[in-house]
């Protein structure tokens, strides 16, 4: 992961390594109409940065406190005693990466060096985003859509709440969020919709490529 532009990063405050709220890739109104600014805000100004808040308290004196965000994630996995850490570790890490998975006049084409791995993988960019959107439409409740890298070889899983592909043996290439807080402002019910209009318009490509680089 570490050689992969995930966005996400910590910074030193003082003596102990503190998590901060990554800035988003663009402005909160970049997105709109698809995703408005009051979506955003809310999403990545309170959403967001409360996983960050939380997770700064509950590592605060203990051992985990100066390990990095993906550190953080693996060494709780699977650690139920861990669960509040892993969950608002992996949060921060998949906000991250979600927002760079967007971005402003996005979907249309991928590279074509991505577009080959794709149709490789799927046998066309259209079959990708059907599959991609099957698996974000279908999460039931809270979670995520991934494409993702699986011995060099791009497939699609979804994940519930706040787990991550990481901690699979999967590499994230690109995510959607299916969790309310991502879409009910602007969309409501109409999960479908925002997922559809998101691979259609918003999603960043380049960055996936950067990821499968």
């Amino acid at each position: 992961m570490s050689n992969r532009n995930t966005g996400n990063s910590s910074t030193v405050l003082g003596a102990e390594s503190l998590h901060i709220l990554a800035p988003l890739p663009y402005t909160e109104n970049a997105l709109e109409p698809i995703i408005t600014a009051k979506t955003l805000s809310f999403h990545y100004g309170k959403h967001h940065k409360g996983y960050i808040d939380n997770l700064n308290k509950l590592i605060a004196g203990t051992e985990y406190a100066g390990l990095s965000l993906e550190k953080s994630i693996t060494s709780t996995a699977g650690k139920p005693e861990k669960t509040a850490i892993f969950n608002n570790a992996a949060q921060n890490w998949n906000h991250t990466f979600y927002w760079n998975s967007l971005t402003p006049k996005g979907g249309g084409e991928p590279p074509a060096a991505l577009r080959q791995r794709i149709e490789a993988a799927f046998g066309s960019v259209d079959a990708c985003k059907k599959e991609f959107a099957s698996a974000a439409v279908s999460q039931f409740g809270s979670g995520w859509a991934w494409l993702v890298l699986e011995s060099g070889v791009l497939k699609v899983v979804k994940t519930a709440n706040a787990d991550i592909p990481m901690t699979m043996g999967f590499t994230p290439i690109l995510t959607i969020d299916v969790w309310e807080h991502a879409y009910y402002l602007d969309y409501q019910n109409r999960r479908a919709d925002y997922v559809n209009v998101v691979l259609d318009k918003l999603i960043n490509w380049e960055f996936a490529l950067q990821n499968v680089s």
